[in-house]
């Protein structure tokens, strides 16, 4: 269907002897609109309910209208370019491959994030790419990226985002080569894996504020206590680590809008969100940036000099409500541009990402290190299908099909959209080698 056509003049305005001409130029007009109607549905992919490739939704329910959802064109702000192309504006498109493996055959996907196993009927959401809107993206190749990264150390700092990511990069490598774990701690959230026929070592260290912070939560997220936050002390798990990293993404952003109390030089000095502990309110944005500040201090004052990835934060999907109150993810396909804007908190965090990049970028560059911008942000925005919803858990449905159960609006699916960032990811390091 031609979308957006209009008329940019009115021919039934002209003067009445003129209409042997009207005809005429109408009927050009006419054949025009056809000749383009037929070139527009021959030269592009059909819509996914007919597409043979992808599964066929026979109805979609739409989340009631009390949503964040806005109409917002979407624009860079990253300066991200190869060459002339912004890898960070685009496009999902329609892929009948479909992704590079299956939840069966990795052996390192998470139950949460085992959307197929755990009983999710569709699986349209498996069939789409990241196609920048000015040039091509290669697709993740496995071998060449190994081949790259031989005798080499990448690391993913940052929180479940990360350990997210890690698994689908570790879905995609571990078709090609054997992978073995070699180390976990005691609550499996930080890991290692090695690649021994690359001698190739991949590891996720789980760090969700970048900075030292005591956390009371449960698996489930629940708290017994407020989270209590060292805004001028780096999280030691991964920074005593960083001169053993050749490769670093690292992420921050969700878990600073937690209830926190904020310290500074050994003293409580304010908080977020702590009604009848009559301390200040500093807000989540300026822990965050100091964070993000002392992280980027950290790299460019290092001795050691790694590639760096800084990973914008992800927005979530959840509609009628947030996780703890009943919110759900339950469209099936990306939107398009002009659909969604971004909330208004994760507007913050993204300003946040952006301002202190810029700022840190140059400097962090004249000390020796490579720094680039992983700007997964609206790309992801687009994608409020790819999530596990109410499948977090096996077959949630099962003993009753009207089951109120949590539903995970913010990881995604493995296989699903996650896995388009890895393109982004060989992209970035492996264009200019």
């Amino acid at each position: 269907m031609v979308k957006g056509f209009r008329f940019d003049w009115n021919p039934w305005s002209l003067h009445k002897h003129s209409h042997i001409y009207v005809k005429f130029a109408v009927s050009l007009l006419l054949m025009g609109l056809a000749f383009r109607l037929f070139v527009s549905r021959s030269g592009s992919f059909s819509p996914v309910a007919e597409n043979p490739y992808i599964e066929k939704v026979a109805s979609v329910e739409t989340p009631a209208s009390n949503t964040t959802f806005q109409t917002e064109k979407q624009e860079s702000k990253t300066g991200n370019y190869t060459g002339q192309c912004d890898l960070f504006v685009g496009d999902w498109v329609p892929d009948p491959m479909g992704p590079a493996y299956t939840n069966e055959s990795c052996p390192v996907v998470e139950d949460h994030q085992n959307c197929m196993k755990n009983g999710r009927p569709d699986n349209g959401y498996l069939y789409w790419r990241w196609k920048p809107r000015d040039c091509e993206l290669p697709q993740f190749d496995s071998r060449k990226f190994l081949g790259a990264m031989r005798n080499k150390h990448w690391a993913f700092v940052g929180d479940s985002i990360s350990r997210n990511h890690v698994q689908s990069l570790l879905c995609m490598l571990a078709q090609d080569t054997e992978v073995t774990e070699v180390y976990h701690d005691k609550e499996y959230k930080s890991k290692r894996w090695h690649f021994p026929v690359y001698n190739f070592t991949l590891s996720v260290v789980w760090s969700p504020f970048l900075i030292k912070a005591s956390i009371f939560e449960d698996i489930n997220g629940v708290s017994t206590s407020e989270i209590q936050l060292n805004l001028d002390m780096l999280d030691s798990k991964w920074a005593r680590q960083y001169s053993n990293f050749d490769y670093m993404i690292i992420s921050g952003g969700k878990w600073f809008l937690k209830t926190a109390i904020y310290h500074e030089k050994g003293k409580v000095i304010g908080c977020h969100y702590c009604p009848g502990r009559n301390l200040t309110e500093l807000g989540f944005d300026t822990a965050y940036r100091k964070a993000i500040q002392l992280v980027f201090d950290f790299i460019a004052t290092s001795n050691h000099k790694a590639f760096v990835l800084f990973r914008t934060s992800t927005p979530d999907h959840f509609e009628n409500g947030e996780w703890f109150s009943g919110g759900t993810c339950k469209r099936m396909v990306p939107f398009k541009e002009g659909d969604v804007s971004l909330s208004d908190v994760d507007n913050i965090l993204r300003d946040i990402e952006l301002e202190e990049f810029e700022k840190a970028k140059t400097s962090v560059s004249e000390r020796g290190v490579d720094i680039r911008l992983l700007d997964t942000t609206r790309l992801s925005l687009l994608r409020p299908d790819g999530h596990p919803g109410p499948y977090r858990q096996f077959h949630p449905f099962s003993e009753n099909k009207n089951a109120k159960v949590q539903n995970d609006c913010l990881h995604w699916c493995l296989p699903g959209p996650i896995d388009n960032w890895n393109d982004l990811v060989m992209e970035l390091v492996m264009k200019d080698g």
